[in-house]
């Protein structure tokens, strides 16, 4: 049953690579967008990083919440302009994102303690039932937020910096 845990990050990459690689590069990115997106994706990387490498304790869980919460709120930061740049295929497909992104950030809570091997109440346990795996994904996880934070970095601002931004 643990695979199902993987659906709602597959749904994102998915939903991430298309607003990305169609509606992004297709118009551009103002300087704003340019700024604003790696430091999204760096709200996820530390979320990323801290179900990792910090040990999972009653204490250690509200600051995970805390994190989370911040990053949800922050990638919501440019729907207030994203409506006159942005056709409206591409504001739904941020509200999908939208509504993925608190729901990863989640599930990873769930599979922080999972794989560090912290005993949880048993429908978690029939749930998220490998934690070797789930301890390997959030790895995997973590190194590909790492890499896209690097692309959107390089490739909007040094690569295709000066490329027009055309207004929806």
């Amino acid at each position: 049953m643990w695979i199902t845990a993987l659906v709602p990050f597959a749904l994102q990459a998915l939903a991430i690579a298309f607003d990305e690689g169609y509606f992004h590069v297709r118009r551009g990115l103002p300087k704003w967008e340019r700024i604003g997106h790696p430091i999204d994706t760096l709200s996820v990387v530390l979320c990323t990083g801290y179900v990792i490498w910090v040990p999972f304790t009653s204490s250690t869980l509200p600051f995970y919440i805390l994190l989370a919460i911040a990053s949800t709120l922050l990638v919501t930061k440019d729907e207030f302009v994203h409506k006159y740049h942005c056709p409206a295929s591409e504001n739904w497909l941020h509200a999908l994102l939208f509504t993925l992104h608190p729901i990863t950030l989640t599930v990873a809570g769930f599979i922080w303690p999972v794989s560090q091997g912290v005993e949880l109440a048993p429908w978690i346990s029939r749930w998220l039932d490998n934690a070797p795996l789930l301890h390997l994904f959030l790895y995997g996880q973590f190194t590909l937020l790492c890499l896209f934070f690097i692309y959107q970095v390089l490739f909007w601002n040094i690569i295709w910096k000066d490329k027009p931004v055309i207004r929806q």
